[in-house]
């Protein structure tokens, strides 16, 4: 009610009780509108205060956002939501995910000059520093290969040490790494609802042209992509489920893929494997695979120490990460 009070001078309390209902059905339609997915909002909900919003009434009454600041359970940190147009990916529309950087930072200048480059970025939603443990998670539907260039490009290392929605599953999050000698790549899964998965992949050394490639039944790599079976599909789909379509291979030899699946669920993958074939059709027994294993979710990689040989992350060279050589 003293939230309501700091916009609308009332003379009587009756008066602004009264007109606390309409108020605040009015920023529940808000941001019922603005999340695609039933997940999104049970986020807003649980998150969102009214203390931290602040908004005006224009001639029309309608309710306009300006800024919103937010924790996520990680005090001392605060978080820049912004509006913007979800992205699409071949019609389908790429649903919001939690992507969690350990970046180095050391001020508060540090922290403004990462939010505002990470706002220039399309597809960004929310952007929530914890400067005390150098942590920076930004829920966007952008695809991580964008969001770290953007990091990159504040003269910061980062360092991807987390993804996806762990409070809605026990599992949320994947990676296959290809680690050549010839093809590198690392291919990203991350659940976002029940029935549907964010995919994305990023590769060099690949042979230019059209590639099939595929999530397969088994992670033996003992004869690489031929040992690895058929291609995974538990429920007998008319198009195996495991079938990723096509994998378009620039003159350089790069590709990038970044897409959604339906019906897809990265707790059943892990120990299975994604194969990339040298033909379209994947008749051929395959260039080149890599083991699904699980990977950490949102908050639950903070470690900055290796305790096999006491690096730290930010000692790591950049053979340590095999995304860095894609």
């Amino acid at each position: 009610m003293a939230f309501l009070r700091s916009i609308l001078t009332t003379k009587t309390t009756a008066i602004a009780a009264t007109a606390a209902l309409p108020a605040a059905a009015a920023v529940y339609s808000y941001y019922s509108s603005s999340f695609s997915t039933s997940s999104s909002i049970k986020r807003v909900s649980k998150d969102l205060s009214f203390g931290s919003l602040s908004f005006s009434l224009n001639p029309n009454h309608r309710l306009e956002k300006s800024c919103a600041v937010k924790s996520f359970g990680h005090p001392p940190s605060a978080a820049v939501e912004m509006d913007h147009k979800p992205l699409s990916e071949n019609g389908a529309i790429i649903p919001e995910l939690m992507t969690e950087y350990m970046v180095d930072m050391s001020c508060e200048g540090c922290v403004k000059s990462v939010k505002a480059k990470l706002q220039t970025v399309d597809g960004v939603k929310n952007i929530d520093v914890d400067l005390t443990n150098q942590v920076v998670r930004v829920l966007a539907t952008s695809p991580v290969k964008i969001l770290t260039e953007a990091l990159e490009q504040t003269g910061r290392k980062a360092r991807l040490i987390g993804q996806g929605t762990p409070e809605d599953f026990l599992v949320s999050a994947a990676v296959a790494e290809f680690k050549g000698p010839v093809i590198f790549g690392v291919v990203r899964l991350a659940q976002v609802t029940m029935e549907l998965a964010k995919i994305e992949a990023t590769f060099s050394g690949l042979p230019p042209g059209k590639h099939g490639w595929s999530i397969n039944q088994f992670g033996d790599l003992t004869m690489g992509a031929a040992s690895t079976g058929k291609v995974f599909n538990p429920t007998n789909y008319d198009k195996a489920l495991g079938d990723l379509g096509t994998l378009n291979v620039d003159d350089k030899g790069e590709a990038f893929y970044s897409g959604v699946k339906e019906k897809l669920r990265v707790a059943d993958l892990i120990g299975r494997s994604v194969a990339v074939y040298e033909s379209e059709d994947r008749s051929d027994d395959g260039l080149a695979a890599a083991v699904v294993a699980r990977s950490a979710g949102v908050g639950e990689n903070y470690k900055k120490l290796c305790t096999c040989d006491g690096t730290t992350i930010w000692e790591a060279t950049n053979a340590d990460f095999v995304p860095s050589k894609v």
